[in-house]
Parts: structure tokens; sequence; C-alpha cells
């Protein structure tokens, strides 16, 4: 099995089933731990990563469904899912955290799913502008592995910069956000001395949403300075994973060094 099987089939799928990891963990401790992080943000939190998990794991099929059109379709459904839906989820049960028993203000949440809503069009828009034709990559027994072929336009700086902006908005501009929220939560924590791993907790998930944002900076990056094509995007796959690692040691770490009581 060469490369290209290995990125396009493997990591997306072991990305999506460690999230989907991370929402049964959730799930499975939200009963006596959901009192510190709150039962709206809790849910919502799973509810994100059952989400991701649903994006991680559909990749292969932008890959392996058909030529043209078929990939750029699967490619602007799952971008405009994660970047007007997946985030803005992300940002909204980290927002869930404030001390109020409505949770965040219904403003917040307007603006960040109106923001992603647009930051998806805009890049479902100009996919559509693209991409015009599709190649085979790979070919391995009767799979075929085809790839969109972006921008080989005069303006194609332009497009790819306008396609970067759009996803530094959503979804990095959300989890860089949900991230600073998260610090100044674990800075500004009142009951240590009675949770005195929630810092620790939130050090953790800080990490996680830090670690996934850079490796789409990254990957944006390698985009702009080098030769832009699909598998560039696989620094977000690893990223992904290395985050999805940081962030079960959030979930299953408890509250407090002794945490039998809340059992």
């Amino acid at each position: 099995m060469n490369f290209n099987f290995i990125v396009t089939l493997f990591l997306p799928i072991i990305a999506g089933l460690m999230y989907f990891l991370m929402a049964f963990q959730v799930k499975r401790t939200s009963k006596f731990r959901s009192i510190m992080f709150g039962e709206i943000g809790f849910k919502k939190i799973e509810t994100a990563f059952i989400l991701f998990g649903i994006y991680f794991i559909t990749r292969p099929l932008q890959n392996i469904l058909g030529p043209h059109p078929l990939p750029l379709i699967i490619n602007c459904l799952r971008q405009f899912f994660l970047m007007a839906i997946i985030s803005p989820s992300i940002l909204v049960a980290i927002f869930h955290w404030v001390p109020t028993p409505s949770g965040a203000p219904r403003s917040n949440k307007f603006a960040a799913y109106t923001i992603g809503v647009l930051m998806g069009t805009i890049f479902v828009l100009l996919n559509s502008i693209a991409v015009r034709e599709s190649q085979i990559i790979s070919i391995w027994g009767n799979i075929t592995i085809y790839d969109p072929i972006w921008f080989r336009s005069q303006s194609a700086v332009q497009l790819v910069l306008i396609h970067l902006i759009c996803q530094f908005v959503s979804p990095v501009g959300f989890l860089l956000l949900a991230a600073a929220y998260v610090r100044h939560r674990r800075h500004n924590y009142h009951l240590t001395n009675i949770y005195n791993l929630m810092p620790t907790k939130w050090k953790y998930l800080e990490a996680s949403l830090i670690i996934f944002a850079l490796s789409f900076i990254v990957a944006g990056i390698a985009a702009v300075l080098g030769v832009y094509y699909t598998y560039l995007w696989t620094i977000y796959f690893t990223g992904a994973i290395i985050s999805g690692f940081f962030e079960l040691k959030s979930i299953k770490l408890p509250p407090r060094q002794t945490p039998n009581d809340l059992k």
C-alpha cells in the first residue's frame, strides 16, 4: 500500500475514530463532572466531537466515489459543515462555561454561526470557481483515488489567499478564540482548593485547541509557499490526532485528586 492510500483512507479515519472516542468519554464522565463545566456546555462539547468525527471519517469519500464533480461536491459539503456548524459549535460550547444560569448570550451564538455560514459560503463559491476537473493520483486494485485540481488560473495566488483567509476565520479563528477563553478560565478559577485538577484539565484542553489550530496554519503556509494540493491538508489530520490525545487526557483526568465522592 502506497503513501496516497495511507493519507487518503487511514489518517482521516483514525482522526474520526479519535473524536468519536472523545465523545464517548465525555458522555461516560458527564454524569459526575458536568458540574465543573456546566451541563449545557458539556453536552455541546460531546455533540461537537461527534460532528468532528463525522467530518474526518467521511474524508475518504472525497477521493473514492468517482471523478469530477464528485470530489468537489464532497469537499464543499464537508468544509461547509466544518466552517459553518462544527467550529462555531466548539466556540459556543466553550462560551457556555460562563457563570450564568442561561449560559452564553444569544448574541454570541448568533454571531458565531453567522460568521461561520458566511465563511463557509465563500469557501464553497470559491471552490466552485476554482475546480473544473479532477485527476487520478493512485490506483490500488479496484479502488481509484481521485483528487480535485485547484486553482489552475493566472489569479491562482489571489484565490488561494482568499481560500485560506476564510479558513483562518473559521475554523482557525474560532479554535484560537476558544483556546483564549479556556486560558482565561484556567487562570481565573476560584475553586482550585476544592477541584485542584481543573486548571490542569483546562491546560490540556487549551493545548488541544491550539495544536489543532496550528495544524491548519502550518498547512496554509505550506500551500502558499509550496504547491497547493490536497495532501498538504494531511498536516491537519495529524494535528487532529495529536490534539485528540491531549483532549482525551483532559477528559479522563478527574477534577480533583480524590474524586471517589463524585462517582
